[in-house]
């Protein structure tokens, strides 16, 4: 029974995050974008699983970051120069794995569009 309240209260958090983060939504629409991509440039299955690790990496950077701007936000309602520093952190963190993941994505995709044109 624990173990089906945890997956309850996962599932609330992805349908949280997706119902209330902008950004958590950009992603789903970048992911479904790199898997459209993919299905239609028939990428290798070490491809699929470089842009699926990048997929979960940046969903899950988002989540968490979110998670950090919430907690931040309960605990200290007003600005606060050092909860400022922790959310500028966890944003970096999205970020440097978005980075990470559109240039994996330009590695995979762009010399199978190349090709596809040819």
């Amino acid at each position: 029974m624990k173990l089906v309240r945890s997956f309850a209260f996962a599932c609330n958090g992805l349908k949280i995050c997706f119902a209330s983060e902008t950004n958590f939504k950009i992603h789903v629409l970048l992911a479904i974008v790199a898997a459209t991509l993919g299905i239609g440039l028939s990428i290798s299955a070490g491809e699929w699983l470089a842009i699926l690790c990048c997929i979960v990496l940046v969903m899950a950077m988002e989540m968490m970051n979110s998670a950090v701007e919430k907690l931040c936000d309960v605990a200290h309602k007003e600005f606060h120069p050092g909860i400022k520093v922790v959310k500028d952190i966890a944003a970096g963190a999205v970020f440097i794995s978005a980075v990470f993941s559109f240039i994996t994505a330009m590695v995979v995709f762009i010399p199978k569009i190349i090709m596809y044109l040819k």
